[in-house]
């Protein structure tokens, strides 16, 4: 047996595919982005594993990790002109490993664990509001009505602010207060944790850092690069304190997001009532810019 008969090829079912087996090369730029992608679920695997050796600060790093390598795949990818349908399925399933699974298992051996099965059920509502959330951006992906400016927000929490959110018990956990009797606190985590996978699969509008295509005025550039040099610096003095107040910093931001959403929603109905009236709507084409 041939190494085609025993392996796949990299993308099926493409035109040039001939029973199966692919007569074109494949260039390497477009195998790096999902090294990266498998990367990030060895992160989020092994931060599982360290959760259950006791090692939850090492387990949490290791979320993060992977959530940073999840938000530059895209970008190497797009960068080397790899992308590739089976590295957008592959990012996907890595998801819901690093994102749903993972942080539902580490923090129910962290905490979940003293409520029981309570807390097991929580963490399965979790994972599958992960999934669920995951699914739905799938499909909206393939949309051809969706409007531009709605690349400037996701419709629910993303997958890996989920998790950074729903890690947040972990963090005030490792601050060091007396948090009170175990049973208690494992329960509160635990319906916290569900309302975060219903923010997840919600379809509340977050603000999305991919297609917001922000702009800053050159008088404010130095001020912003001086406020992220403080926040790195923070982050690295009082990392734990940092990741807190940050997962506070993004509840307080979705409000503020829906409420922009729902403005350009109003403006985007107003201009369409007024094209179907024949009106010339006044400034339509800077509100597309926008």
């Amino acid at each position: 047996m041939s190494l085609p008969d025993l392996f796949p090829p990299f993308a099926p079912g493409e035109p040039d595919d001939d029973d199966g087996r692919s007569r074109r090369r494949i260039p390497f730029r477009q195998i790096v982005p999902n090294l990266v992608t498998i990367l990030a679920i060895c992160a989020g695997m092994t931060g599982v594993r360290l959760a259950f050796e006791g090692r939850y600060e090492l387990a949490v790093g290791m979320i993060l990790g992977a959530a940073v390598l999840d938000g530059i795949d895209g970008r190497i990818a797009r960068f080397l002109k790899g992308q590739s349908r089976f590295g957008a399925e592959m990012d996907s399933l890595a998801d819901i490993v690093n994102f749903g699974l993972a942080p539902g298992l580490i923090l129910y051996s962290y905490i979940l664990a003293d409520a029981g099965a309570f807390g097991w059920i929580c963490a399965l509502l979790y994972t599958s509001g992960c999934a669920l959330r995951l699914a739905r951006f799938n499909t909206m992906l393939d949309d051809p009505n969706r409007p531009k400016w709605h690349g400037a927000f996701f419709v629910g929490v993303p997958a890996p602010a989920g998790a950074g959110l729903a890690l947040l018990p972990m963090y005030v956990g490792f601050l060091g207060p007396d948090l009170g009797v175990p049973e208690f606190t494992a329960g509160v985590s635990a319906i916290y944790l569900v309302f975060v996978g219903l923010l997840m699969s919600s379809r509340i509008p977050t603000w999305s850092g991919k297609g917001a295509g922000l702009r800053i005025p050159r008088t404010y550039a130095i001020p912003v690069i001086l406020a992220l040099v403080l926040y790195i610096a923070t982050l690295i003095s009082f990392f734990w304190a940092t990741l807190t107040v940050t997962a506070l910093v993004y509840f307080c931001s979705i409000p503020l997001a829906w409420r922009e959403f729902r403005k350009r929603e109003a403006r985007e109905r107003a201009f369409s009532s007024r094209r179907g009236t024949g009106a010339s709507p006044a400034g339509a084409g800077a509100e597309d810019e926008a």
